[in-house]
Parts: C-alpha cells; structure tokens; sequence
C-alpha cells in the first residue's frame, strides 16, 4: 500500500471520569516502553499479507450477479486483515466492489451477523470505516469517539464486539489533521478555555499529548499516533479481551488514516 500515518485516544473529566482517568493513566504509564506510531513496526503494507493467502471473498462479493450468502465461518485475524488492507487498495484506487450493499445482503444478514473486525475510529466525517475500507451490511462494527477518546461505555461497545459476536479484529484508527487533537493542543499548549464537556475531551487527550511532546516534528501528529498507540495498548489489556487475544480469536492493531491519499497504514503488534 501506500505511504500514511496513525492517530489517538482515552480519558474525561466531570463524574464518571475517575475510573475512564485511572484505566487510562495505566496506559499512558506504559507508553514509555512502547514505540509509537510511526516506529520501525509501523508499515504501509506488512508484507506478511502483501499477497493473497489461498482465502478469498464471499461469493456474493466475487461474483456481484450472485446473491449474497450469510458468512458460515468468520474468517481468522489474518485473514480478516487482509480483507480490509484490499479493501483499502480499492478505496486508494477508485476500484470499488460495494460489496454486501444489496437488498439480498440485508436480508440475508438480518437474523445474525458475523463482522469481519470492530473498527474504533473517529467521528470525522472524512473517515468513514465502511467506505475506507470498501465494505458493507453486515461486515464491520464500528465505533466512533472524537479522537477515539475512550470511556466505559466505548469500552463496553468494543468488549461486545470481540466477546458476543467473535470478530477476530480489532483495528484502532486514527486519522491525519484530527481536528479533536489539533483542538486538545491547543488548548494544553496555551491554556485556552473550551466550553461543556469539550474539557473532558481534552483530558482524555492529555497522556497522548505528553507522551508526544519531547519528540521532534509535527506535535499534532506526534500527539495522533500516540493516541492511537495508547489505545491499542488500552483494549489490549482488557479483562475481557486478554483472553480472546491470547488464544488467537481476536488480534488489536492500530491504523493511521491519510487524509490526502485514503491510504491506511496498518501497525502490527
């Protein structure tokens, strides 16, 4: 794939905030000893998955004029990675399938479903998971904070997905020029006031932001692949998830969404 980059998220304040700043702090904790986005793990296109494995799409996908099926068998991690590294070649190069974009899927999927992965971005609109990764009814759940800011109930939502419907991936997406990073350095650089509860947004920012801050280039950026660090490392070290990541049921990697190119950089444990 082509080149691209990585972004954030985690904490508040106002009530409720002390548990969503304690689990979070633990992670800020261990950013020291964990490279960010962006480090020699960070690639464009892993080349463990550069080439098709002997898997291959749904029928329904593959042959358009074939009415979609319900998925059997979820794919594995690897393989649901591979899905969306090829779905993103087709978003990058306008060579779009819309798979599972039909009456006949949404019929077919309407008494179960069996996503490929759980997809934790932003909520810019610039960056929407179905279409940046070419897929559609039935294939992905996906959750979106500012700046994939995280709190119990965002944590639930992802424990669902891994847990109550196995999607064997969990991808951690952040995105280039985040509006909610440029706003939370801003803001902690010069002290400007915001209003209601973008302050929690801010302070769930606060670890990327000083994890980011002694390093050399762009601090909105730095401060995006930290977040998105970070957060990887949060739903990785879920009680729930823990388990399901040890017994290869479920893999966490983050991405890096480029604005300028569509391409997403994947970044593998």
């Amino acid at each position: 794939m082509n080149e691209s980059t990585a972004e954030p998220l985690q904490r508040g304040n106002g009530p409720g905030a002390t548990a969503r700043r304690r689990f979070l702090l633990g992670g800020a904790t261990a950013l020291a000893a964990v490279p960010l986005l962006g480090s020699s793990r960070a690639v464009a296109e892993p080349r463990s998955f550069a080439e098709p494995r002997g898997f291959a799409e749904p029928r329904s996908i593959a042959d358009p004029s074939q009415p979609p099926v319900p998925d059997a068998d979820t794919p594995g991690p690897d393989e649901a990675l591979q899905w969306l590294v090829d779905g993103n070649r087709r978003w990058v190069s306008g060579r779009l399938l819309h798979p599972h974009q039909t009456v006949a899927r949404r019929l077919a999927v309407a008494a179960g479903q069996h996503p490929l992965a759980t997809v934790f971005s932003c909520i810019d609109s610039r960056v929407p998971p179905e279409i940046v990764f070419d897929r559609g009814v039935g294939d992905l759940f996906v959750v979106r904070t500012a700046a994939q800011t995280n709190d119990g109930l965002i944590q639930g939502a992802v424990e669902y997905g891994a847990e109550e419907a196995v999607t064997p991936l969990v991808v951690v997406m952040g995105h280039q020029r985040c509006g909610a990073v440029t706003l939370a350095v801003d803001v902690l650089n010069n002290g400007t006031e915001v209003p209601a509860h973008l302050v929690d947004v801010v302070e769930a920012l606060r670890p990327a932001y000083e994890a980011a801050a002694p390093l050399p280039g762009d601090q909105v950026e730095n401060t995006v692949r930290a977040q998105t660090r970070l957060t990887v490392d949060q739903v990785r070290g879920d009680s729930l998830l823990a388990p399901l990541i040890a017994g290869h049921r479920t893999r966490v990697v983050g991405a890096y969404y480029s604005l300028d190119t569509g391409c997403v950089e994947f970044v593998l444990p």
